[in-house]
């Protein structure tokens, strides 16, 4: 009787703990891969995406000038996220965020993560 009750108790965890670690890997799961002309094209507002570029310039306090090879768009950067390291015009990064897209307004992007790919 022992063993028919650990045996139960073993299977059931094993059968939580797979549950558990399941994840949606969808649509929408962990940001878009887009581009940047996509954006321009088609601003969706609260659309979370990933870029992968080049800040190209600073335009003013924690906003910048991003471009991933296929347009620009202007990306505002909360100094507690700029990573240690130096990076310049000339570096690969890649950010995640959301658009902000209001109407009449050019789109930008609010990021929530950068990582330095080439310094």
């Amino acid at each position: 009787m022992k063993s028919i009750t650990h045996s139960l108790l073993v299977a059931g965890a094993i059968s939580l703990s797979s549950f558990t670690l399941a994840d949606y890997t969808g649509p929408g799961a962990g940001g878009e891969p887009t581009s940047v002309a996509a954006i321009n094209k088609a601003p969706k507002d609260d659309m979370y995406v990933v870029l992968e570029g080049k800040l190209l310039q600073k335009k003013k306090h924690e906003t910048y000038i991003f471009s991933d090879g296929t347009g620009e768009i202007p990306v505002e950067i909360d100094d507690r996220l700029m990573p240690a390291q130096n990076i310049n015009e000339k570096s690969v990064i890649e950010i995640r965020g959301e658009v902000d897209a209001g109407v009449m307004e050019t789109p930008e992007i609010d990021v929530k993560e950068i990582r330095v790919i080439k310094p």
